[in-house]
C-alpha cells in the first residue's frame, strides 16, 4: 500500500457544507481537490437542468476521471475528491478508485440536519439567478429522499462532522 497517498471523499446532504470542508482538507493535507461541480459546470453548463441530466453526465465525468484519480494516487499525491458518496451506489466508485491505487481513505460524513441543510442551500442560492438549478428547497427534498448515511458494515474509515464540530479543524 502507497501509504503516502490518501483519498479523501465525502458523504453528507446537499449544502450540508462538504464543498467547504473539502477545500480545507486538501489545504491541510495538501492534497489535489476536484470538484464534481466545478467540472460538470465548465464540461455541461447548458446540459444539466434536472436531476436525470446531472445522473447522465456526473456518471461521464467519473468513467473519464477514475483512471487519473487512481494514476495520482498511485503516485503518492494524496486527492479529495468532492464528489457526493451519498448513497451505497456512489460510495464503491470511491471504493474501487482506492482499493484499484491500494492507498488509504478516509469517508468524511458531514451530518448535519435538513433544517441547517435547507437554511445553507438558501444562503448560497442568494447571488444564483431565480431559475438556476439545484438551488431550491424542493429539489432538496427530491435530492434528499435517496440520501444513505454510511454504515459501519460498509467498512469505510470514517470522520463524522455533526454541526457543532464542523467550525473545529480535523
Amino acid at each position: 500500500m502507497n501509504r503516502n497517498a490518501t483519498l479523501h471523499f465525502f458523504c453528507g446532504k446537499m449544502a450540508a457544507g462538504k464543498s467547504t470542508l473539502a477545500k480545507k482538507l486538501a489545504d491541510q493535507h495538501h492534497a489535489i481537490l476536484l470538484s464534481e461541480d466545478d467540472w460538470l459546470a465548465q464540461l455541461y453548463p447548458e446540459e444539466i437542468i434536472d436531476i436525470s441530466g446531472y445522473i447522465k453526465y456526473a456518471a461521464r465525468l467519473q468513467n473519464i476521471l477514475s483512471a487519473h484519480i487512481q494514476s495520482l494516487l498511485s503516485q503518492g499525491v494524496s486527492v479529495v475528491l468532492d464528489f457526493p458518496g451519498n448513497t451505497r451506489d456512489q460510495r464503491n466508485w470511491f471504493r474501487n478508485i482506492y482499493e484499484q491505487a491500494n492507498v488509504s481513505h478516509t469517508l468524511h460524513f458531514v451530518d448535519v440536519s435538513d433544517d441547517i441543510c435547507k437554511q445553507q442551500l438558501k444562503e448560497r442560492s442568494k447571488n444564483m439567478p431565480a431559475n438556476a438549478a439545484f438551488t431550491s428547497e424542493a429539489t432538496f427534498d427530491a435530492i434528499t429522499q435517496y440520501f444513505q448515511a454510511p454504515s459501519a458494515n460498509e467498512g469505510f474509515s470514517i470522520i463524522k462532522y455533526e454541526q457543532k464540530t464542523l467550525a473545529v479543524d480535523h
